[in-house]
């Protein structure tokens, strides 16, 4: 498979993961979760003239604006825990985390081989490179 076709594919199947209404939910609750609230504390902060509610809010913003924050990996971390609790029959969704997961893993997994030089560990029972 060429590379553009495989780009396509990963594209396409991202894009299907994150216009999924409940996806959008869950991503949604996360963000508030990790973000929103100082995004709120800092309104109410600043309609109110409450000092220590600006402060922290705007120094964790701060913080959040840094290159080295883990925030986006944690929201998405949390958006995909909170599918998985609020949706767990929702199999089209879940399924295409699965994959993904999968790939990632498999790739990993190669490029761990070729550094060594020898064999990678098989990914499950019925994996035909095993």
């Amino acid at each position: 498979m060429k590379l553009s076709q495989k780009i396509k594919r990963f594209f396409k199947k991202t894009l299907l993961l994150l216009v999924n209404p409940r996806f959008l939910l869950c991503f949604g609750l996360a963000w508030i979760i990790t973000n929103g609230w100082s995004y709120i504390l800092f309104a109410i902060g600043s309609l109110a003239k409450i000092s220590w509610m600006v402060t922290v809010s705007a120094a964790y913003m701060t913080f959040l604006w840094f290159p080295f924050t883990p925030e986006k990996i944690v929201t998405v971390a949390l958006a995909i825990v909170l599918l998985r609790l609020l949706f767990p029959s929702d199999e089209h969704t879940l399924g295409l985390l699965r994959d993904m997961y999968q790939n990632a893993k498999r790739k990993f997994c190669q490029r761990k081989k070729k550094q060594r030089g020898g064999s990678a560990l098989p990914l499950s029972d019925s994996d035909p490179s095993a």
